[in-house]
C-alpha cells in the first residue's frame, strides 16, 4: 500500500469513527434529555383499559367493578383485560398472558389510557416481551404506582409521559380517605393543571429548582440499575417512595444508586411515603428522613419530604416526565407542573 493511500484510508477511518461517536452521543441525548410526548388528555366517551401486569387479583372483583363505575361516572368507557383474573401462582396469569393484555392495550388505537389494576410484583418479568413501537406513534396514559414503576421507567425512556397515581385496588379504602387521591387522578387525566402545596418539614433541604419529574418506588429504581430501563436522572428531579422495608435496606439501595452515579447531576429529590417500615433487631438509630439526608449529604440539590404519594390512602397523582417547578422551604414545599 502506498503512503498516500494509507493516509487516505486512515483519514476515512477517523471520519467514520467520528460520525459513529456523534450518532451515539445523539442517541443518548435523544433517550435521556428530550422533551417527552404528552399523551392526549381524556374526554368523555374515551375508553380506558384495565390490565394486571403484576400480582394476583384473587377476590378483587369488587374493586375492579368499582373502578369501572368510577370511570363511568366521569363519562368514560372501560374494558377489562382478558386475563386480569387469571391465576398463575403469585401472578395475575402467566407472563405471556399478562403481556398479551398489556400489549393489546398499548396497540389498540381505541384505548386512550391504561389503568393498572394493582402492583405487587411481576412487571419486570414482562418488560422485555413488550413492543412499544405502535404505542410511541399513538401514546396514551399508563397509570399506576409501586411495581408499575418499572413501566414508568421504560415508558420514560421510550419518550412518553405517564401517570403515577392510584390503581383499581386502591378503591377498597373508605371513599373519604382517598378523596384527594381520586380527585388528583381525575384532574391529571382530564388535563387540569396540577399544583401541590405540601406540609413542610424541619428535615427539608431548602432550595428552588426545575426539571423533569422521574422515579417511583425505590426498590424498582434499584432493580432497574444496569438495564436499558434504568433512568438517567441528569438534570431531573427524582421522586422516591417505599413500603415494608428495613431502614438499612433503604440505605443500601440509596448507596447503590449513589455509587452508580444516579445523583451526580440530579436537580432535586422529592420523598413520598415511607410506609410500614420494618424494625430490625439492630436499630438503625436515626429517623428515615435523617437516613436519606445522610445518604445524600454530599449533594447540594433541594430535598423535600412529606409528599403525599405512595402506599398510603392519600396518594396524589404525579405526571412522570413532566417538567416541574420545585420550591422547598422549611415551612412548606410547592410543586407546580408546567
Amino acid at each position: 500500500m502506498s503512503k498516500n493511500l494509507f493516509i487516505l484510508s486512515l483519514l476515512c477511518l477517523l471520519f467514520f469513527l467520528r460520525i459513529e461517536n456523534t450518532n451515539s452521543q445523539n442517541a443518548v441525548e435523544t433517550k435521556h434529555h428530550h422533551t417527552l410526548k404528552q399523551p392526549p388528555y381524556l374526554k368523555p366517551g374515551d375508553t380506558v383499559a384495565i390490565v394486571a401486569p403484576s400480582g394476583i387479583l384473587k377476590n378483587r372483583v369488587e374493586e375492579i367493578q368499582r373502578a369501572q363505575t368510577l370511570l363511568k361516572s366521569w363519562g368514560l368507557h372501560s374494558v377489562v383485560g382478558k386475563h386480569v383474573f387469571n391465576v398463575d401462582n403469585h401472578f395475575a396469569g402467566t407472563d405471556n398472558e399478562r403481556c398479551e393484555d398489556l400489549q393489546k392495550a398499548l396497540d389498540d388505537p381505541k384505548i386512550k389510557a391504561i389503568w393498572c389494576a394493582r402492583g405487587g410484583y411481576g412487571t419486570v418479568r414482562i418488560l422485555d416481551k413488550l413492543d412499544f413501537s405502535i404505542f410511541k406513534q399513538n401514546p396514551k396514559w399508563l397509570i399506576g404506582y409501586s411495581d408499575i414503576t418499572a413501566l414508568h421507567n421504560q415508558i420514560h425512556n421510550e419518550g412518553v409521559e405517564s401517570l403515577h397515581a392510584i390503581m383499581c385496588v386502591s378503591l377498597d379504602a373508605d371513599a373519604t380517605e382517598i378523596e384527594a387521591s381520586v380527585t388528583s387522578f381525575k384532574d391529571a387525566i382530564f388535563g387540569k393543571p396540577l399544583t401541590y402545596t405540601i406540609e413542610g418539614s424541619t428535615y427539608n433541604k431548602t432550595g428552588n429548582t426545575t426539571g423533569q419529574l422521574v422515579g417511583g418506588n425505590l426498590t424498582l429504581l434499584h432493580t432497574m440499575l444496569g438495564s436499558d430501563t434504568s433512568i438517567d436522572v441528569s438534570g431531573k428531579i427524582l421522586f422516591i417512595e417505599e413500603i415494608g422495608e428495613y431502614k438499612y435496606h433503604i440505605d443500601r439501595m440509596l448507596q447503590s444508586l449513589k455509587r452508580a452515579g444516579y445523583f451526580d447531576s440530579c436537580k432535586g429529590v422529592i420523598v413520598g411515603d415511607m410506609s410500614k417500615l420494618r424494625t430490625n433487631t439492630t436499630l438503625w438509630g436515626t429517623s428515615i428522613e435523617q437516613l436519606i439526608l445522610d445518604a445524600l449529604s454530599e449533594y447540594s440539590f433541594p430535598i423535600a419530604f412529606n409528599m403525599p404519594a405512595g402506599h398510603e390512602n392519600d396518594n396524589r397523582a404525579l405526571i412522570m416526565g413532566r417538567t416541574i417547578q420545585l420550591n422547598v422551604a422549611k415551612n412548606k414545599t410547592t410543586i407546580v407542573f408546567e
